[in-house]
Parts: C-alpha cells; structure tokens; sequence
C-alpha cells in the first residue's frame, strides 16, 4: 500500500487520504527523495526497489529531485480537511511542498503588500502625560474656585 501511495504522490504531486496513511507515507516517501539527489543508478535501483513504478522514478530522478535540491529535508505537508462522511476518519491532503502553487505564490505578493499599523501606542503615551497635566490643573481650578466660593456661601444663621 505505502508502494503505490509514495508513487501516486509522486506522479500526482498530491494526494488525498487518511492522516494515519499520510503520517506513514511521509516517514516512507521523504528517504527515497532524499536519494534522489544523488543521480547514480545504485540509487535509482534502491529507489525502483521501494516504489515499483518505472514512471514514478523517472518522475522522482528528472523533475523532483531538481526542486527539491537546496532543501535540507520536510519534502512533504499535510494538511488536515476534516472527517470523512461515513466513518468518521481524519482525512487530510498530503503534497510535496516545492509544487504547491497556492502556497507559494502568496509569499511572493506577501512582500509587495504593506500592512496597515495603528499609530495609537505613540498617541496613548502622550495622551497619557495630557490627562496627567490635564488632572493636575482641574485639581488647582477646582481649590481655587472652592476658596472663592466658601467665604461668599456663608450660610445665615
């Protein structure tokens, strides 16, 4: 079973299963993609050997292994989409991550577009500081206009 899954994957780019299955797949598939990088036929055979399929090798040998060259290793993503209907199962996509196109052409307009940040930290300190002044002087208006006003309210006796 994991045979025929690591060549889908291969061949497909991605697949849809169960997240137990892709969890085993992923431990199975990310070793033969690591050969790959090395072209030599000890290696094809050795991947032949796990795989069974002549198109998935060549798939894996001409086009993979080419992307895939600089990255140190996490070859494939999973992606959790739920439960299936009938049986409640944890289903979930795997994919190799170099040919992900939604995921990698957000990236590139991610560093174009400006966010908008709130200037309302720099604004609260100094209204801070104001509401200080602001109290301080109220409380001198506020003794003064009590000093005015007592001798004038003497009440009458």
């Amino acid at each position: 079973m994991l045979s025929n899954m690591a060549a889908s994957l291969i061949i497909h780019k991605r697949i849809h299963t169960t997240v137990a299955k892709a969890k085993a797949l992923r431990v199975y598939v990310e070793p033969l993609i690591t050969k790959s990088k090395e072209d030599t036929t000890h290696s094809r055979r050795t991947v032949f050997s796990y795989l069974q399929s002549k198109e998935a090798v060549t798939e894996l040998f001409r086009e993979i292994s080419k992307k895939i060259m600089d990255r140190p290793g996490g070859y494939t993503r999973i992606l959790k989409t739920g439960n299936r209907f009938g049986d409640n199962a944890e289903m979930c996509l795997i994919e190799l991550v170099d040919y992900n196109e939604a995921m990698l052409s957000p990236k590139e307009e991610g560093k174009t577009k400006s966010t908008r940040r709130r200037r309302a930290g720099a604004k609260k300190a100094g209204d801070a500081e104001d509401k200080v002044a602001d109290h301080k002087e109220a409380k001198k208006t506020s003794k003064k206009a009590e000093e005015s006003t007592t001798p004038e309210e003497t009440p009458e006796a």
